[in-house]
């Protein structure tokens, strides 16, 4: 038995291109260009599209979704107190980890097995359109 190795899923190339696939395909049915990104379970881009009419001021944003979503290993949005925003922690820690923890909706971790092997970020819509798109992505790997 060794103490440094463990068997775990790894987000392929081809895995993430699925995710990125079938986000756009959403994004397309709901009429909404969106900036995409699909990063490795340290947060690491391997794939990105800019859907033609998407803001270029989101590119960034869903870079950092997909990067927030990676790393907490849980959905991007505010800190909440219940259902109550809790804003200072929210600011707190984007301002702490450098915009690498985004108070924004739309970014959500890839799971395989339980595992966490990547995530998705997507940006230009509304938060609730962002969402809809980056679960569309994340529904590649169900089964996987």
């Amino acid at each position: 038995m060794s103490l440094v190795t463990r068997n775990a899923p790894k987000l392929t190339l081809a895995g993430a291109r699925a995710v990125l696939a079938a986000a756009e395909r959403r994004a397309a049915e709901i009429n909404m260009p969106m900036d995409i990104a699909v990063v490795d379970d340290g947060g690491h881009l391997l794939a990105f599209a800019r859907m033609d009419g998407a803001k270029l001021s989101s590119v960034d944003i869903a870079i950092a979704k997909a990067h927030c979503g990676a790393i907490r290993r849980k959905p991007t949005g505010p800190v909440r107190d219940g259902e109550q925003i809790n804003l200072i922690v929210s600011l707190g820690l984007a301002i702490g980890s450098r915009g690498r923890q985004i108070p924004l909706r739309g970014g959500l971790p890839l799971e395989v097995d339980g595992i966490c092997v990547g995530a998705i970020g997507v940006s230009n819509g509304s938060e609730d359109q962002d969402v809809d798109v980056a679960q569309a992505g994340a529904q590649a790997l169900v089964g996987a």
